[in-house]
């Protein structure tokens, strides 16, 4: 006897709990590593000024558009759950409102993408 379906039990509302995580974990580490290299500055400003001088190469451009793509899903995945903790007509189309945000999501990273990929590789 199998158990008792779920709302999330492998569609889009289980997926969207995973990406919600791994995000979220991502930006963590991104903070983390934020403040350690700003501290950089007090302790020694050469090794500051040698760490900000890396983050201008191509493969530090390419993590900058991981993080912003991380932050844009984040947010508005986080107010789908909102929406969906909050009001019961959320819940009944919760699978509707997960489409919407990774609609949202790629209509603002195809605004997003072009232009930050022309100043990361050389463009305008």
């Amino acid at each position: 006897m199998s158990p008792a379906p779920t709302l999330y039990r492998g569609r889009e509302g289980m997926w969207m709990w995973v990406v919600h995580r791994a995000t979220g974990v991502a930006i963590f580490f991104f903070l983390l590593v934020h403040v350690l290299d700003t501290s950089l500055v007090r302790v020694s400003p050469e090794a500051y000024n040698e760490v900000i001088g890396a983050y201008k190469t191509p493969i530090y451009g390419l993590i900058e558009a991981g993080l912003v793509a991380a932050i844009v899903l984040h947010a508005f995945n986080g107010l789908r759950i909102i929406a969906v903790d909050r009001w019961t007509w959320a819940l009944r189309r919760q699978r509707m409102l997960v489409w919407i945000v990774w609609g949202i999501f790629a209509v603002l990273m195809a605004g997003f993408l072009p232009r930050h990929l022309m100043h990361v590789f050389g463009g305008a």
